[in-house]
């Protein structure tokens, strides 16, 4: 499963579009991603975004999860480079100081303040939520407090 949301930005304010999840199924790998790949064709053909926004990968305990991240987060590069829109990339770090003001803060904390920014009647699913972050962090410019962190990036939870 994979989130997905969209706002628009314009006049100095955010307006929420659609959110959800795009679901990939059981069973073998390849079928998966294919389902993933399927399903954000259908979310852009539907809402003709103009630019993309996504996580990057970190690495967790898990190296399964990892990877099965990893392929994910490709598959949703590749369906916004097939449909010729630019991707931006930004750290969980960079989201959620972007969106909360602490790169620590928790899920629900998040769902919370995109909530909040976006005049939400009520707070977004888990997935959702994560990805509407990243998109009010990209439309903020990727600025963490008052600099531009485009063209930096994380060693050791610090930017360089």
């Amino acid at each position: 499963m994979t989130g997905f949301g969209i706002i628009e930005a314009g006049s100095g304010a955010l307006r929420y579009i659609a959110s959800g999840c795009v679901k990939s199924g059981k069973g073998d790998l390849a079928l998966r991603l294919k389902a993933l790949l399927e399903g954000l064709n259908e979310v852009i053909a539907e809402h003709v975004p103009v630019e993309v926004a996504v996580e990057k990968v970190f690495v967790n305990v898990n190296p399964q999860s990892t990877l099965a991240l990893g392929q994910a987060r490709g598959t949703a590069i590749c369906a916004a480079v097939l449909a010729g829109l630019p991707v931006a990339e930004y750290t969980a770090l960079q989201v959620k100081q972007s969106v909360v003001g602490n790169g620590h803060a928790k899920k629900e904390q998040v769902q919370h303040m995109v909530k909040r920014l976006l005049a939400l009647p009520g707070d977004p699913a888990p997935d959702a939520a994560d990805a509407l972050a990243c998109a009010i962090c990209h439309a903020h410019g990727g600025r963490i407090g008052a600099f531009s962190t485009r063209g930096l990036r994380m060693k050791k939870g610090r930017l360089v």
